[in-house]
């Protein structure tokens, strides 16, 4: 039994590389040549899509874990030959279904259009289950719409109408913009970070931040949200940045004597950062940009202000609560060891220099010579994959003089390859059923009934149109990840708030910020439930503890629309309300989190008033006002850096004193 098991688990890698293969060759057909269109990609790939993720789940034992062996082998089979079949047809009937049969199609055309549909949608039921939960209440509510009373009443559907809609007429649902952008503009930037996984330069990164973390009790938190941050910047998501990066820091936090929640909230508040951070944004700087018809770099460059300010002000935070446990930590550097192997090597070196230069280039490629975006990715992904190949030839030279060391020679390539399709391939999967999403809010109306009542809150104050936005993305962000929060509050939410009189830019970073926020926000924040899970932690604390690091996060979330400058306009206008907004989080932090006083109530009523006038930097619609209260937030904030420098120094004293008498006592 055994035995057979082998087989098939071989045989299901060697089908997974062949149909990974010629995803990326396809792929990388399309980026050089263009040829056949996104329509037709998506067309050929989203099929294929789903049969790697559903061999990935296979060979990884999460395919319907549960059931006997032969009852899952042959249901992935059956999924992957419907699904390899409708790639196939679809592709011969392109343009038969797209211009000769439109809107007489035929009963194979039905059926094959019926068939990516379910399975991507039993996909998401696998992977997806809150996306599952919503995208079949939608397509219910497009059929039987009548049954709803009041405002959200329609007539109703028919069933062909709605399979048309989510894929043969291409223009919505599964083959719609959403997954052409996924394997056209978003896949080109993943290629990048399929090779930087591929090369070790994630573990590189990581080896740098252990050996940064390994110098004092204070460094080591900031190693963890550094390499957190840094990884989470390329990889896109919260929770599975956790799963990666935390299964390090975590156990480093706690050996270093931070408390389990403390541990699990730090790696929570730096994994979510890193979809703040341009290149990616969580993938949903690609989205705003087909949202809002803009460049690329034109949704980057309003990306790193916000990204910037969160970052420093979880790192204050981090510090600032680090000074709490440095009298009871039995810190010693020797025993710290994030990564096992800490050692920053010359191929180390390179792959840090290769990761610093590819975050570089893009900006100076779509910057400087405003280049676009995907043509950017390529140009970079083409020097990136011949400098690692120079590098690790050179590492590895004399091992190819033997049949084991040359095939050695493809590792970092196949390892490339799996990244890539399994990122990529999930990826295109997610975005259509988020395509399902949006075409199913599109025909049922959805967004003009919610902008109905956005408009009766406006009646009241256009704060008021902010907090009902507000709740409904954080209502979504409950189950969802960022991306599909983002569409549907871009969709529902925001064409409603422009027309009240928001800037654009204000609106739609706000729905970015709340998707992020969704994998914060109680009481279902999916990046603590895996830090939590690895810390050993109380789920519930590990949440309040992260919102208290997170707290950034809600400040822009917010400032964007009393500071708007920071996203509206690139240039001097929206530095300066970045610095406004910068000084104002840093005072609100040091009001959290500082002590400024012994006496508890006197500290108390002082950190209140300091909190007070840090808010007003912000929020206060004054600018003058603004300008002036930023004088005494730079002074408590000074006050507050060496009240903590000042007992961070006699705290640093008093631990070499204690490791000094150690070393003397042991001998």
């Amino acid at each position: 039994m055994e035995e057979k098991t082998r087989l098939i688990d071989k045989i299901v890698e060697y089908i997974y590389f062949g149909y990974s293969i010629f995803f990326v060759i396809y792929l990388l057909r399309y980026l050089f040549t263009g040829a056949g269109g996104p329509t037709l990609l998506a067309v050929v790939l989203i099929p294929i899509a789903y049969s790697i993720v559903t061999l990935s789940q296979l060979r990884n034992n999460k395919f319907y874990p549960g059931l006997p062996d032969w009852i899952k082998y042959s249901m992935a089979f059956i999924f992957i030959i419907l699904s390899t079949t409708s790639s196939i047809y679809m592709y011969n009937n392109f343009d038969a279904i797209r211009i000769i049969r439109l809107g007489i199609w035929n009963n194979m055309d039905y059926f094959f259009g019926t068939v990516p549909v379910i399975l991507i949608l039993e996909y998401s039921f696998r992977k997806y289950l809150p996306i599952f939960i919503v995208n079949i209440a939608l397509l219910i509510y497009a059929a039987y719409g009548y049954v709803v009373p009041g405002m959200f009443y329609h007539p109703g559907l028919r069933w062909t109408r709605i399979i048309q809609t989510m894929s043969l007429e291409m223009s919505t649902g599964i083959y719609a913009q959403l997954p052409q952008l996924g394997l056209t503009l978003i896949i080109s930037f993943i290629m990048v970070l399929g090779f930087l996984r591929g090369f070790g330069c994630i573990d590189s990164i990581m080896k740098w931040a252990s050996k940064i973390g390994t110098k004092s009790i204070h460094a080591l938190p900031q190693a963890a949200v550094l390499g957190s941050f840094a990884v989470a910047t390329i990889s896109g998501s919260g929770p599975a940045n956790a799963a990666t990066t935390g299964a390090v820091t975590i156990p480093a936090l706690k050996q270093a004597g931070f408390p389990a929640v403390h541990a699990a909230s730090i790696e929570t508040a730096s994994s979510l950062g890193g979809q703040l951070m341009p290149p990616v944004m969580g993938i949903t700087a690609f989205i705003m940009v087909e949202f809002l018809g803009v460049s690329y770099f034109d949704v980057i460059a309003r990306g790193f202000g916000p990204a910037i300010i969160y970052f420093a002000g979880v790192s204050l935070a981090v510090y600032l609560l680090t000074i709490q446990f440095e009298s009871k930590s039995d810190f010693a550097s020797e025993n710290i060891d994030m990564l096992g192997d800490s050692e920053i090597r010359l191929v180390d070196k390179a792959n840090l220099f290769a990761f610093a230069t590819v975050i570089i280039a893009l900006i100076v490629l779509m910057g400087l010579y405003r280049m676009p975006a995907m043509v950017a990715a390529v140009r970079v992904l083409v020097g990136l994959i011949i400098f690692l190949t120079i590098v690790f030839v050179m590492q590895n030279y004399k091992t190819f003089n033997s049949l084991q060391g040359f095939k050695g020679f493809f590792k970092p390539y196949l390892k490339s390859i799996d990244t890539l399709s399994t990122l990529g391939s999930d990826l295109a999967v997610l975005l259509s059923l988020l395509g399902i999403l949006a075409g199913s809010l599109t025909v049922t109306g959805i967004p003009t009934k919610v902008g109905a009542l956005l408009v009766q809150a406006a009646d009241f104050h256009v704060a008021a149109v902010v907090f009902v936005a507000f709740l409904f993305g954080y209502l979504l962000g409950m189950g969802l990840p960022p991306s599909p929060v983002y569409i549907m509050v871009a969709l529902a939410v925001a064409p409603t708030m422009i027309r009240l009189g928001l800037d654009r830019w204000s609106v739609h970073f706000f729905a970015f910020f709340i998707g992020v926020f969704g994998h914060l926000s109680p009481p279902t924040s999916l990046t603590a439930v895996v830090t939590s899970k690895i810390a050993d932690s109380d789920y519930t604390k590990t949440i309040i503890q992260s919102l208290q690091y997170c707290l950034p996060l809600l400040v822009l979330m917010f400032a964007v629309f009393t500071r708007p400058d920071m996203v509206v306009e690139i240039g001097r206008q929206q530095l300066y309300a970045v610095i406004i907004v910068f000084i104002g989080t840093m005072g609100l932090t040091f009001a959290l989190h500082s002590k400024y006083l012994f006496k508890k109530k006197y500290d108390i009523l002082l950190r209140t008033l300091v909190f007070i006038v840090s808010g007003a930097v912000i929020f206060y619609p004054d600018m003058t006002v603004a300008y002036i209260m930023i004088v005494p937030t730079l002074g408590f904030i000074g006050y507050g850096a060496y009240l903590s420098i000042n007992g961070t120094l006699k705290n640093i004293a008093e631990y070499r004193r204690g490791e000094k008498a150690l070393r003397k006592a042991k001998g």
